[in-house]
């Protein structure tokens, strides 16, 4: 092999070996571009997140309104039923005076 021939497979080597260094900058480049705009998209989207917990958390609050309106309807149902009683007892009352001749207990 002549000095000719071994500095041009030098000279190719060395432009193959360059290609492929550039080449792989290239991906590294694109990679951390990539990533960079990952991380940006990432931090606008728990930006987002965070305004989307803060207009939910009174949804969260409906449970213990639901929780409230339950105790509040069973005491109005007791109510009613107690003061059903109640009215039927004092129509039994005034029904048996009414009975007797008007006289009382």
């Amino acid at each position: 092999m002549t000095d000719a021939e071994l500095l041009s497979i030098w000279i190719r080597s060395l432009v193959v070996g360059g290609v492929i260094v550039v080449a792989a900058a290239a991906l590294l480049i694109a990679i951390l571009l990539a990533a960079k705009r990952i991380l940006r998209l990432a931090l606008a989207a728990l930006g987002l997140v965070e305004k989307i917990k803060a207009n939910t958390d009174s949804i969260w609050g409906l449970r213990a309104t639901n929780e409230t309106a339950a105790q509040l309807l069973a005491a109005a149902e007791s109510i009613r039923d107690h003061g059903a009683l109640v009215a039927g007892a004092l129509e039994d009352k005034d029904r048996s005076t009414a009975a007797g001749g008007g006289q009382g207990a």
